[in-house]
């Protein structure tokens, strides 16, 4: 039987970085060095590699995303079987869910990258790497939209947050747990979940910014209420709990939703926003009749970048509700 045919693609991050005359370690390597130095990659998959980018995963940007989205819609409608896009893990939780929001293909796309770099004892980019060219290898892995594997657990783009700064156990689901486990050279799914709908059509080309504010005890809202005098097109709001801000905020929000579209998420690390639970001034009964937008069970760093895709993809604000429904 012909092995699956991957691309393997990289942006950068620790996995790719050794050290420098400077200090510290930066982005060096390309797909094709970490391609050679994983045992037993090549009897998993046919690989081809491609590295566009090598840069740390904060500096990355949705404009490189949508590049990479691009690419592997290209690629993946040919005779490809599945890709592996590597980068670094600060922003992994954010790459997956842009992808699986702008690639429809139900060939796998799967994230990976590593917590310890390639030249530090028990680095994991090796074994992180051969995991994900086996689940984007897997027919088991079809449908299921983009995947973050990591540490031999398979996670959705939707659910998966990173919750450790150091250790190569740092990602996890919270609201769920993981979709499978990579376990004797084989991708096991458990749990098969729902697909979110897609951002399709064309993307404006000017990213229109969206701000991301955490709401904390005893707020004023004097940065809620500077946000259109600094140019922001949107705002996600990461509201106490289930989705609550303080009750002196309650009309500044009203004030801000008049001017563009504004999400209610939660600074909560799982579940949903409620919807009709807290009825006083400021609760989440009270902001969405204000006109506030559930982010359901989205995290604020998903939720607003779900807000600038629609807002590039130039759609009307009554149909953004549909693309923060649970799939």
């Amino acid at each position: 039987m012909s092995l699956p045919r991957l691309l393997l693609l990289s942006l950068g991050g620790t996995i790719t970085m050794t050290r420098s005359s400077g200090g510290g370690i930066v982005p060096t390597l390309t797909a094709s060095d970490l391609a050679a130095t994983v045992p037993g990659l090549d009897a998993v998959a046919a690989i081809e590699t491609l590295s566009p980018l090598r840069r740390p995963s904060a500096g990355l940007s949705l404009d490189d995303l949508i590049g990479v989205a691009r690419t592997l819609i290209e690629r993946l409608a040919g005779d490809l079987d599945g890709a592996v896009v590597i980068q670094g893990t600060d922003t992994i939780e954010e790459t997956a869910f842009v992808l699986d929001r702008l690639v429809t293909s139900d060939k796998p796309v799967v994230v990976t990258g590593a917590m310890r770099g390639p030249e530090s004892a028990g680095a994991d980019g090796p074994a992180n790497l051969l995991a994900a060219a086996i689940v984007a290898g897997s027919r088991a892995a079809r449908g299921l939209g983009t995947l973050a594997v990591l540490n031999d657990e398979i996670h959705a783009a939707r659910l998966v947050q990173k919750a450790h700064t150091a250790l190569p156990s740092a990602f996890r689901s919270p609201l769920a747990g993981p979709l499978g486990l990579v376990i004797e050279g084989e991708a096991r799914i458990h749990v098969r979940v729902g697909r979110s709908l897609p951002v399709v059509g064309p993307l404006a080309a000017e990213p229109p910014p969206v701000a991301l504010v955490k709401i904390g005890l005893g707020d004023d809202g004097r940065l809620l209420a500077a946000l259109p005098e600094l140019g922001f097109a949107g705002a996600v709001i990461e509201g106490m709990g289930a989705g609550h801000v303080p009750e002196a905020l309650a009309e500044t929000v009203s004030g801000l939703v008049e001017l563009m579209p504004v999400v209610l998420a939660t600074r909560a690390q799982s579940g949903p926003v409620f919807c009709r639970t807290y009825g006083y001034p400021g609760g989440e009964i009270d902001l969405l009749r204000r006109g506030a937008l559930s982010a359901g069970s989205l995290s604020g760093l998903k939720a607003r970048l779900l807000l600038q895709l629609l807002l590039r993809a130039g759609l009307a604000p009554s149909a953004y509700g549909a693309f923060f429904a649970e799939p």
